[in-house]
């Protein structure tokens, strides 16, 4: 494949379904940027505004393309206490703060650190988000008619029935046109977009924050933007991944997350606030036919447009119609099949996966839930290597040869150290490591012991088979092998 044509595939490999794509995405954005504010504690405009630049910067910079990234909830949770005690320059400040730190993480290869979450924590992630999903359009029914029943039952018909007649046209778009359609001929009541908030009617100008360049203000600034920039790098990665498994491609972690960075900043220099990848949209905008960069581009764009030039018509979007869309949504993400596998998988695996529901849930908060999955993943993979772990010994003569198989490091350490009998009285002991190998200074620290203590109860030691990496650790680390060594030089 040509440069050109691998270009024009990643930007858009059908453009009309990138476009459409898009267009809806942009009509589902803003009802969601301007709750994201609200919030926050700021104006609706710096939402919409931060959504517009976010999603234009991500597609040109980003590393996944069609995934759709704006303001979100899991970010604007972070900023309610800054915004309340210091205003909205600080947040501002805050912002672009947020970026450096993102980019900083993309030229550290943090993304690569994706490869340590399981597949348990995933599907836990996916689920819990396609419940908050769900959850964040119950308050839309509080109080609510009969038409909108009506107009959500027959939103979510039309999803899942044009598609049995034509995909040519997005059914979520159409919807969208025909609830507003419906809303405005027969002038029903129902609340609507414009009752969520005003929107702008001018474009975003480039504006740099109000606040002094001190020690202090970096004081104030600094554990908000390290707080967003993870809890935005940990949800764009997880969509990203997301992404991938959708559409059966790859993306640049590393590349992504320097392109969050520099969306932030552009954000930040245009009076929005930070950001991060929105899986609910990115969801959307794949199963609405998007796969190339142009549709996120596009569904930027097409929301600049729509509040500035169609904002009259943006305003009478009832809220029927996106909430059976979201609905949709949330049923699409997620994945029924993991409620039969249950039965099925490993019991630490089923674990892990509800423990990441669980706390997300509970929490509302996707970073700590996946944090939550990633503990439990790392303590159960923790616990099946030390049950591969094994000492055998047997006796020749006066030589004790003690048979190490398995992984040693810092959790199988100590049964490592405690599988040696140092009083036994033998006069050599050869400690056969062929089938085993050293991963940190914990199990090194434990060989020293060993020989070192063998060696004080006047007992020959003999250490053989390691293999190269592990001998290339014990010659730079262990003690043991030095001269004057000895169980008063610690190591």
């Amino acid at each position: 494949m040509t440069a050109a044509r691998r270009a024009l595939s990643e930007w858009s490999p059908n453009i009309t379904r990138d476009l459409l794509a898009g267009t809806v995405v942009a009509l589902a954005l803003i009802p969601e940027a301007i709750a994201f504010s609200i919030i926050a504690g700021v104006d609706p405009k710096v939402g919409l505004y931060a959504s517009f630049c976010i999603a234009v910067v991500t597609a040109i910079a980003g590393g996944r393309p069609a995934m759709i990234s704006a303001a979100t909830g899991a970010t604007a949770l972070v900023m309610v206490t800054l915004v309340r005690d210091h205003g909205l320059d600080y947040l501002l400040a805050a912002t672009l703060l947020t970026g450096v730190l993102q980019i900083a993480a993309g030229y550290l290869r943090l993304g690569d650190l994706m490869r340590f979450v399981s597949g348990s924590v995933i599907t836990g992630f996916v689920n819990a988000l396609a419940i908050l999903i769900f959850l964040a359009q119950l308050p839309e029914f509080v109080g609510a008619g009969p038409v909108f029943y009506a107009m959500v039952a027959g939103g979510l018909a039309v999803i899942y029935l044009l598609p049995r007649l034509t995909r040519a046209v997005p059914a979520p778009l159409v919807t969208i046109v025909l609830g507003t359609a419906l809303a405005v001929w027969l002038g029903l009541d129902l609340r609507n977009v414009g009752n969520m908030g005003e929107l702008p009617s001018e474009l975003p100008h480039f504006l740099l924050p109000q606040v002094p360049l001190t020690f202090e203000t970096l004081r104030i600034i600094l554990p908000y933007s390290v707080t967003i920039a993870m809890v935005g790098l940990l949800e764009s990665m997880m969509t990203a991944a997301i992404v991938d498994e959708m559409t059966d491609t790859a993306s640049n972690k590393n590349r992504e997350c320097r392109g969050q960075g520099l969306a932030n900043i552009a954000s930040g220099l245009f009076g929005g606030m930070a950001g991060c990848a929105m899986i609910g949209q990115s969801v959307i905008n794949v199963t609405s036919g998007g796969r190339g960069r142009l549709s996120s581009l596009w569904a930027g764009v097409f929301l600049l447009f729509l509040i500035l030039v169609l904002g009259e018509w943006v305003r009478r979007i009832p809220m029927a119609a996106l909430v059976a869309v979201m609905i949709f949504v949330s049923v699409s993400t997620f994945r029924w099949r993991s409620v039969l596998a249950l039965r099925t998988n490993p019991r630490s695996s089923s674990f892990v996966m509800l423990a990441t529901v669980a706390v997300t849930v509970a929490t509302g908060n996707l970073a700590q839930g996946v944090l939550v999955g990633v503990v439990l993943s790392g303590l159960f993979f923790a616990q099946k290597v030390m049950r591969a772990f094994s000492v055998t010994s047997s006796l020749e003569g006066a030589t004790r040869t003690y048979g190490v198989t398995g992984q040693i490091f810092f959790a199988t350490a100590g049964a490592f150290h405690d599988a040696f009998d140092f009083r036994e009285g033998v006069e050599r002991v050869v400690i056969d490591l062929s089938r085993a190998h050293f991963w940190d200074i914990t199990a090194i620290g434990a060989l020293d012991r060993v020989v070192l203590k063998l060696r004080h109860h006047g007992v020959e030691v003999e250490v053989a088979g390691l293999n190269a990496a592990s001998a290339t650790m014990v010659e730079r680390l262990g003690t043991h092998h030095r001269e004057g060594a000895s169980l008063s030089v610690g190591h």
